[in-house]
């Protein structure tokens, strides 16, 4: 293939060069986010996404990281495109979660590739801000509406004519509380986008070599190879009506066990997903806008497909997704949502799982840990602000075949945790514990895995959040399997509620036991 331009008809091996090259493009973007990040959030645990999208906002690649923003992104940003006039050297950022972003930490920054003045295709990414101006350290706040959870970007030019707008930034800085190290994870990201549009026009050529019509062509054989082998594979789905329902433990303003429920429909590989029956929305923050349960329900079908389907959105083309208005699942403005990205979209992992089951049982697993056990940690005092965030790994469901993995992060998450070394350097932490929590897997003839502990103490006046799931339901086995431990969370020994907020001095420690996996089978 020509290094500087896609040379047409595709064959087999073309396609296939292509696939990877485009895909290369958001993997970069990504190598370069987290060499240039400055907070330990980006840098460390790589809690980003990076994704290549075309000139209607329609998927094209995506890098493996993490299913809860590339799903949504690619829910959303059709939306995103058609709702503003683009023009060569912009960057637009927002966090919205009601006008295509998921909670408020995750800042997203979208670059539009023009060649001779022709709308071609996007490159977007989307990273974790550990703070984003909420009173909260963390700005993972037990919130009551969105104006709690910090600074709202609604979509507003971040970049325009290739140089950052200053009074853009400057706006925002003037909210967070450690102005430098927001300043570089903003520069890091307009600088992985800089990266995704010049190796995407590479891709498709510059000046006399561009053709565009080519890149537009290979794309549409791509999506349709993507189409044909994601259709063979849901077409083994047995076509019935599948049901199944599952609970959040709570919102953190007193409302307990709030539904998930959802119906399946399949028809001939044609999947219709409805979460009718779900609970309202609700006081707290566990709500959550329709673009993150559509990342929650399509990374589902993504795990039931062969692992050659590329990740563009002709894979999802045969699947439909419904939420009522004004529910749990597809909240309206202004309800609050911090806790909805991470931990609501675990559940409607488990109430998807739970519905294939019946369809597909022997390719189902037990349910997992099924939350991102958030810590939110820090303090504002004047002199020296910081703020820290984690999220925790726990057991894995086991399946027919296989016991469940330990102490890992499960469906809608997948960054790292922080390294013990970066996390003292940076913050006034010792870490005392972090080990698995031995025991805590779903008996069965294979067993679940296990949780873990991290037990943290402060080594001087700061505010801590744990938003968590699992604390009062445990992780269901399956076939006969016991279901997971609960997971637990302590102040110095004494029993904190799931989702809680609070001082702690300096010396009291903050433990963090993550749920264990469902077991599966029965024990002989």
């Amino acid at each position: 293939m020509n290094d500087k331009a896609i040379s047409k008809p595709a064959d087999a091996i073309e396609l296939a060069i292509f696939a990877s090259r485009i895909t290369a493009v958001c993997e970069e973007m990504g190598a370069s986010l987290a060499q240039a990040a400055f907070s330990p959030n980006i840098r460390d645990r790589l809690d980003y996404s990076c994704a290549v999208f075309d000139a209607r906002g329609r998927l094209c690649a995506q890098a493996a990281h993490i299913p809860v923003h590339l799903g949504s992104m690619a829910y959303a940003m059709a939306d995103i495109v058609a709702a503003r006039d683009w023009a060569p050297g912009q960057m637009i950022a927002l966090n919205d979660p009601y006008l295509g972003g998921t909670h408020l930490p995750d800042v997203t920054l979208i670059a539009p590739l023009f060649v001779d003045d022709e709308l071609v295709a996007f490159v977007a990414n989307r990273a974790h801000h550990a703070d984003i101006g909420a009173d909260s350290p963390g700005s993972m706040p037990l919130s009551r509406s969105l104006d709690d959870e910090g600074l709202v970007i609604a979509p507003v030019a971040l970049v325009d004519e290739d140089r950052i707008d200053e009074s853009v930034l400057g706006g925002w800085l003037d909210h967070l509380r450690n102005p430098p190290i927001a300043r570089g994870d903003f520069s890091a990201q307009i600088a992985a986008n800089r990266i995704g549009l010049k190796r995407l026009s590479a891709l498709i050529g510059d000046g006399e070599s561009a053709d565009v019509g080519a890149f537009e062509t290979r794309l549409a054989e791509y999506n349709d190879y993507a189409r044909e082998l994601a259709a063979s594979a849901l077409r083994e789905l047995p076509d019935g009506r599948y049901e199944f329902s599952d609970v959040l433990d709570d919102d953190g303003q007193g409302n307990t066990d709030l539904a998930i429920a959802c119906c399946v429909d399949i028809d001939n590989g044609r999947i219709a997903v409805d979460f009718s029956g779900s609970a309202d929305e609700t006081a707290g923050n566990v709500n959550c806008p329709l673009s993150v349960t559509a990342a929650g329900t399509l990374y589902v079908f993504r795990c039931l497909m062969p692992g050659q389907v590329p990740a563009c959105a002709g894979a999802f083309d045969d699947i439909e997704i419904s939420a009522p208005a004004g529910s749990l699942l597809n909240a309206r403005h202004p309800r609050a949502v911090a806790a909805g990205n991470v931990e609501t979209s675990q559940r409607v992992v488990d109430a998807v799982l739970g519905a294939l089951a019946e369809a597909i049982g022997d390719r189902i697993p037990a349910a997992s840990h099924g939350s991102m056990n958030n810590v939110a940690l820090g303090s504002h005092r004047s002199d020296t602000p910081w703020d820290y965030y984690e999220t925790m790994g726990g057991g894995l469901g086991a399946g027919p075949n296989r016991a469940g993995a330990s102490g890992v992060q499960a469906h809608m998450t997948n960054t790292l945790n922080t390294p013990v070394e970066v996390l003292e350097r940076h913050f006034p932490l010792r870490m005392c514990r972090y080990a698995l929590r031995r025991g805590s897997g779903g008996a069965g003839a294979q067993r679940g895995g296990d949780g873990l502990i991290r037990e943290i103490e402060f080594l001087e006046q700061a505010s801590y959040t744990v938003l968590a799931e699992r604390r009062r339901h445990a992780p269901w086995g399956r076939d006969g399997g016991g279901d997971g431990a609960v997971g637990e969370n302590h102040l110095d020994g004494e029993s904190l509620a799931p989702k809680c907020t609070g001082a702690a001095d300096a010396g009291q420690r903050l433990a963090v036991a993550s749920a264990g996996g469902g077991g599966y089978g029965t024990s002989s």
